[in-house]
């Protein structure tokens, strides 16, 4: 037993730790590998404790108090609550929170050296005494030779390294001062080498061909910090620790994690003995690791579904993703959240789980279930994003249920702007697991409450025709604009989510000087790709395409006609050709495939007729053909820009009650209400540029005090009676 002299406990005896194992074997609920639990024994402090009484046959297992059972969607498992020596664990890298680090297996080009592919894990499987194949509570991955092995690992320790401040404190000092205060999840991972180890001078492989390892799946920062207190690393404790780590000299390795830790723990109290007393800003290793010298852990010893393991240790921890209590980053934490869902779908039996593992990015886009053969790189990342699309934005109702569920959202006709936006965000960051290099993930906030509030029923028209045809048909071309313009855009980083200040926008010239900066939200891009020439989008948009099949090279720029130039495109050249002031937003048509689904149910004709009735389509700059001298011509004055007319009144009920009228109030209820939003954009955008202007010319204050309480007391009067539009429109809705 530890004590205060020597913190640092040495691994139980080879007999204690066998007997644990043979206890754990024997507990009901328990389908873990006998290798796993050899690995974490030496870690194991006091093993005896968790043991209940002997039987009548001498024979104990796991005491009830130690076990816990962890229920998720996608199945349920079995954990052993431990007391583990501090250095125990492995940093993991398919943590949620790092996952934008890595290339993804569902981005069809090949993986660069910027970012290495995420490794695929598979279930842990033996041949039972029949001939069959048994899943058993661990995992597995097949790795190419030790060096990869230790390569990822530091790779996902030097990603949470970067991730760090996102944590609102230091997690390193608060551990050396008050210890870990919550115990980790560690879930049994086994890594088989697919080289043989290279032979010493005497013929003996210089390392396994196999290793053991306990991955943190829920704790893995911690575990980074701990060992990096005890100046070992995550690789070092996973695949072998050199002599020098333990009081000695040499790069020798030490690989039975009993040898070696006996030898650490030694040495660290000796160190600690010489100190003499535990000091918190001392330097020395064993001082700092005193509080951590024994830690809480939750070992996954057993699990209900096996094969499922994967995704019920990553869907226990992903509610700190969803709802964290740390400063994620945007991308992590809308990946995380998606996958909840798609996770959530398996479990209820509304989704197959070789598509989930495509959508979540866990699997290859090729392996889709109907995947076209041959298809080429933008139509392999296109497939996979409308797929997602429809399952962030279902019109299923038992998805719909499910979803919201999970997302502890509004009922559907009380669904907010921030919720759908969180869905976007979602279906935007899985996306651009397709991709070489995520974005930020606001990108894919272009959807209005009122479109999506009963799903999207995107058409299912392979890109290749929408492409082909959209010079000439409204219907693909305001499909590609709508759902898929925002993410090349960005891909290519021509397009960025704004960020709220001029200063967060970045333009380049061409000759690589900095540009005048033009603040632009995504929706006046999309608008403005709508509004200007048809030829140069559709052009812009197939360029786009090319130019992904063709590696991810650099996207050439394309004339007001749709020729091809020489130059490649850029951010200023887009806000040239595309520019802000003809995105203003007009009434956008709905794409006829792609609308919000109607409401089931058998009603008055007044909401099928409604959700039927596309808008009326924006006002466009329209080019003329271009001449035979093949000079580009000069875009017609386009229509005024300003802010909307107050609108005619409705006509009163005189004109007649039929349900003529009623249709058509109803789609100018429709319109009113987008130009409320439009206006109010307007009016946040137009405070934000003054605020910028002011900052610029150093002017404390723009508004006298009379300005400013006359627009005041305005919105108070016009928030009382937005509240009750929501409940107004309900009660002439269908159930």
């Amino acid at each position: 037993m530890a004590d205060d002299t020597r913190p640092f406990p040495a691994p139980a005896s080879r007999e204690e730790q066998e007997e644990w194992i043979e206890a754990v074997l024997r507990t009901p609920g328990v389908n873990v590998p006998r290798g796993a639990l050899g690995n974490i024994a030496p870690f194991v402090v006091e093993p005896g404790t968790l043991l209940g009484v002997a039987d009548a046959a001498g024979r104990r297992v796991l005491a009830d108090r130690v076990l816990s059972r962890i229920t998720t969607e996608a199945g349920d498992m079995t954990v052993v609550n431990v007391r583990m020596h501090g250095v125990g664990g492995v940093v993991w890298e398919n943590n949620e929170r790092i996952s934008s680090a890595w290339h993804s297996l569902a981005d069809p080009s090949a993986a660069t050296d910027d970012r290495r592919a995420l490794a695929r894990i598979h279930p842990w499987t033996r041949v039972t005494s029949e001939g069959g194949e048994e899943a058993l509570a661990a995992l597995r991955r097949f790795v190419s030779s030790r060096e990869e092995l230790v390569s990822d690992v530091r790779l996902a320790v030097d990603a949470l390294a970067r991730r760090v401040g996102h944590r609102p404190y230091d997690l390193k000092q608060e551990l050396i001062l008050n210890g870990q205060q919550e115990p980790g999840l560690y879930v049994a991972q086994h890594f088989q080498l697919e080289e043989p180890p290279p032979a010493g001078e005497d013929g003996r492989p210089l390392h396994p061909a196999e290793h053991w390892g306990w991955m943190a799946v829920r704790g893995n920062n911690r575990t980074k910090e701990r060992q990096e207190i005890y100046g070992v690393s995550s690789a070092e404790v996973l695949t072998g620790v050199p002599l020098k780590r333990l009081g000695g000299e040499g790069e020798a390795l030490v690989f039975d994690p009993h040898q070696w830790l006996a030898r650490l723990s030694e040495t660290l109290n000796q160190e600690y003995a010489r100190e003499g007393e535990w000091e918190p800003d001392s330097s020395a290793r064993a001082v700092r690791a005193k509080n951590v010298a024994v830690v809480g852990a939750q070992l996954v010893v057993g699990s209900t579904t096996p094969r499922r393991l994967y995704r019920i240790v990553q869907m226990s921890n992903r509610r700190d993703h969803v709802h964290p209590p740390l400063g994620f980053t945007q991308n992590d934490r809308s990946r995380a959240l998606a996958r909840s869902v798609l996770g959530a779908y398996v479990a209820a039996g509304q989704l197959d789980e070789q598509t989930a593992e495509v959508l979540s990015g866990a699997a290859p886009v090729t392996e889709l279930p109907g995947a076209p053969s041959g298809a080429t790189v933008s139509e392999l990342r296109d497939l996979r994003s409308m797929m997602l699309l429809r399952e962030l934005f279902p019109t299923d109702g038992a998805k719909r249920f499910i979803i919201r569920r999970v997302l502890s959202e509004s009922p559907p006709s009380q669904l907010t702007a921030p919720e759908v936006n969180q869905r976007a965000r979602a279906w935007s960051a899985l996306t651009s697991e397709s991709y070489p290099k995520a974005w930020n993930p606001r990108i894919g906030e272009v959807f209005q409450v009122s479109e999506v509030r009963t799903g999207l029923d995107v058409s299912r028209r392979p890109l290749r025709e929408l492409l082909a045809v959209a010079d000439t048909e409204e219907q693909a071309f305001e499909e590609l604009v709508s759902y898929r313009a925002a993410h090349w855009l960005a891909a290519f980083g021509i397009l960025e989510a704004d960020r709220g200040s001029l200063e967060g926008q970045k333009s380049d010239e061409d000759d690589g000087t900095e540009a005048t900066r033009v603040r632009r939200g995504v929706r006046n891009a999309l608008n403005a790709l709508r509004n200007n020439s048809r030829l140069q989008a559709v052009a812009l948009l197939r360029e786009l395409a090319l130019a992904m099949d063709a590696g991810d090279r650099r996207p050439f720029r394309v004339s007001r006609s749709g020729a091809p130039l020489p130059e490649p495109m850029s951010r200023a050249w887009f806000n040239r050709e595309f520019p802000k002031e003809t995105g203003k937003r007009a009434a956008r048509p709905r794409v006829p495939g792609a609308r919000a689904a109607a409401p089931a149910g058998d009603a008055a004709g007044l909401l099928r007729s409604q959700a039927a009735t596309p808008l009326a389509a924006p006002a466009r700059t329209e080019f003329a053909q271009p001449p035979a001298d093949g000079h580009d011509p000069a875009p017609r004055p386009a229509a005024d820009e300003g802010m909307p007319e107050r609108p005619a009144p409705f006509p009163g009920p005189d004109v007649g009650e039929g349900a003529s009228h009623l249709e058509q109030w109803a789609d100018e209820l429709r319109a009113r209400v987008g130009r409320l939003l439009d206006a109010s954009q307007d009016a946040r955008e137009l405070l934000d540029r003054m605020a910028d202007r002011a900052r610029e010319e150093n002017v404390r204050s723009v508004f006298s005090r009379g300005q400013a309480d006359e627009i005041a007391r305005h919105v108070p009067r016009v928030l009382r009676t937005l509240r009750e539009l929501p409940e107004l429109v309900e009660a002439l809705t269908e159930p």
